[in-house]
Formats: structure tokens, C-alpha cells, sequence
């Protein structure tokens, strides 16, 4: 028997011209639940696995992320949402949201586009599925879920204090704290290299799951995208409603924990939840704005709406001076103050 070079090259070159159909030759689709069956038809459509995951992984990530600023912008054009407004004295031009959304448009092309597109043949690498179906259940997908937020949590809430200090506050983080009154458009309006140090929390947590466990869809990973994004979002909205999540779940961090952040610079640092800010003790100075918000509402109750707008403005105006001397002190450009010991 003689060995044909030519012959296995053919061979090679046929099996790797295998199309997507044949993937699922052997699965009667007509079982299969609607959007299994699109997930099918997308692939199969496509009839390349890595274009076809690349592509709706990008895709996704741009609907979800615009889709939901859309009725943040909606939401701060209408005065009458002003009273649920953290900072109702700030709201963002059109201007300001046209330039937000041109950076944000520039890292999502130059650093998530390529970190989307790479992740999935490396996760596929370490065993995850993407093209297959049937979905794995909801008992499987929700507790790998949970795995991912209290895992970006705490990768968040030490990277994002470390952004805070010296070289990487001034030529890194400084872009986000722009603004001191969020919105929701300016989630991911950060330097491409703070869209690359924090999205690694997002990404590495199923990465890792799925090279101890090999046992991960892309599907979870995509509800796990499309939550993180909403709570992204949500935190940078600038508003507290009666019905957001942070008053039905009291550990979750939601907009008025996250507002703070930019309005004072200091103090909480997590994003989904308020565990980690409250161990290491990152929150006090919330705390206490938060007690004097409501010292302050108590003892104006009789007061006009006038003078309760104008003491809350005080209040505002005075937490934003700390939070710019604070910033000050982290890129170096003020001294810290020195604390003098008693003897």
C-alpha cells in the first residue's frame, strides 16, 4: 500500500467542506422548540459555524446595548421622569449623547468586535457548544448564570479600584468619570483599554466554567450577555424608580448605588451587587449621604418644593466638589491630605 499525499489532502479538504446541514443530520428539528429551530435555521443559513457565532455573538451585543439605551434617551426628554431623576439638575444634552455614542461605537468595533469574535473558538476549545441544539435546560443554565454575576462582581470591584489609582486613573479610567451624572448610553463609554480590563470579568467567568465543567452552551452565555448589559445600562441610567430592582432586592447595587460613584468619585465600586463595597467597607461615604438625604428630607417636610429642590442641589453640588478633590488626589494633581497622629 502506497501513501498518496494528494489523496489525503482531498480527503481533508472534503471533510473540511462539510456544511452546516450535515451537522444536524442526524436531530429531527420538527421537535424542536421555535427558537431552536431559528437557531437551527441561522446556521444552517449561514453554513459557517465561526461566522455564523461570531456574527449573531456581535449582532447581539449592538441590539442589546442600543436597545436598551433607546428608552433611557426617551426617558430623559420627558420632564415629567425628573422627580425620579438622582441628579435632576443634569440631564444629558443631545450633544453629549451623540459623542458618547460615537466612542462607545469606536471601542465596540476596535476591541469588542475582535474579543467577540475570538472568544467563541477559544471557549469551543475548552468544550463549549454553539451550534448544537436542543438548549440546555433552565435548571442547568440558571445556576451557571449566578457562577457568572458574583464572578464579574468581585473581578469588577477590584479591577475597577485599581483604575482608581495613579497612572491608570489619569490615562485610563478619567475617560468614564467624565460624566458626573451618568446615562445609560455612557455604560461602556471608557478608554478601549478599560473595555478590555473590565469586559475580561464578563468573559472569563464562562471561560473558566466551561474549561473546569466542558459542559457550557453559548445560548446561557447569551442570557448572561443580555443580563450584565441591562444591569450595565440600568446602574448608569441616573434614575431610581419606586419599582427598580435594588427596592426588591435589597443587595442588588442598581442606579442609586452607581450614581454615587460618579457623582462623589469615591465608594462603591461593585456592579451587580453591594457585597463586596460593604466587606471591604467602600460604601461609607454613601452611607452617609444617603442618611443625610434622609435627615434632610425629614426635617424639610414642611418646607416648599423650592426650598427642598434647593437644599438637595446644595447637598449635590457639595458631594461632587469632594468627589473632584478626590479625583484630584488620585491622578496626582493635588496632594492627599496628611492625617496628623495623636499622641
Amino acid at each position: 500500500m502506497t501513501f498518496n499525499a494528494t489523496s489525503v489532502a482531498a480527503a481533508a479538504a472534503h471533510a473540511a467542506q462539510t456544511t452546516t446541514e450535515q451537522l444536524y443530520a442526524n436531530i429531527d428539528l420538527s421537535k424542536l422548540s421555535w427558537l431552536e429551530q431559528m437557531w437551527a435555521a441561522w446556521y444552517i443559513w449561514i453554513d459557517n459555524p465561526i461566522i455564523a457565532t461570531g456574527l449573531m455573538s456581535f449582532l447581539l451585543h449592538e441590539f442589546v446595548y442600543f436597545g436598551r439605551s433607546i428608552p433611557w434617551i426617551i426617558i430623559d426628554a420627558i420632564p415629567y421622569f425628573r422627580q425620579w431623576k438622582l441628579q435632576p439638575n443634569k440631564i444629558p444634552t443631545a450633544q453629549e449623547q451623540w459623542e458618547c455614542t460615537k466612542m462607545v461605537l469606536f471601542s465596540h468595533f476596535t476591541i469588542e468586535l475582535p474579543a467577540i469574535w475570538l472568544f467563541h473558538p477559544m471557549a469551543e476549545n475548552f468544550g463549549m457548544s454553539t451550534w448544537q441544539v436542543p438548549f440546555p435546560s433552565w435548571t442547568t443554565m440558571l445556576p451557571q448564570i449566578a457562577i457568572f454575576f458574583v464572578f464579574e462582581d468581585m473581578f469588577h470591584y477590584f479591577a475597577h479600584q485599581a483604575l482608581h489609582t495613579g497612572a491608570l486613573y489619569r490615562h485610563i479610567h478619567k475617560i468614564h468619570h467624565k460624566y458626573s451624572a451618568p446615562f445609560g448610553l455612557a455604560a461602556e463609554y471608557a478608554h478601549p483599554a478599560e473595555v478590555f480590563i473590565l469586559g475580561t470579568g464578563t468573559i472569563a467567568g464562562p471561560v473558566l466554567y466551561c474549561w473546569y465543567t466542558r459542559n457550557l452552551h453559548i445560548f446561557t452565555v447569551y442570557i448572561w450577555i443580555t443580563l450584565r448589559l441591562f444591569q450595565a445600562i440600568d446602574a448608569h441610567s441616573g434614575y431610581d424608580f419606586p419599582w427598580s430592582l435594588q427596592h426588591i432586592i435589597p443587595f442588588w447595587s442598581g442606579a442609586e448605588h452607581h450614581d454615587f460613584h460618579h457623582m462623589a468619585f469615591t465608594n462603591n465600586f461593585s456592579t451587580s451587587f453591594r457585597w463586596c463595597d460593604r466587606i471591604f467597607g467602600t460604601d461609607n461615604k454613601y452611607r452617609e449621604y444617603r442618611a443625610r438625604i434622609s435627615a434632610q428630607k425629614a426635617a424639610m417636610k414642611n418646607k416648599s418644593k423650592s426650598e427642598r429642590e434647593e437644599a438637595e442641589r446644595n447637598l449635590i453640588a457639595e458631594i461632587e466638589a469632594e468627589g473632584l478633590r478626590a479625583e484630584a488626589i488620585a491622578e496626582g494633581s493635588m496632594p492627599a491630605p496628611k492625617t496628623v497622629k495623636v499622641q
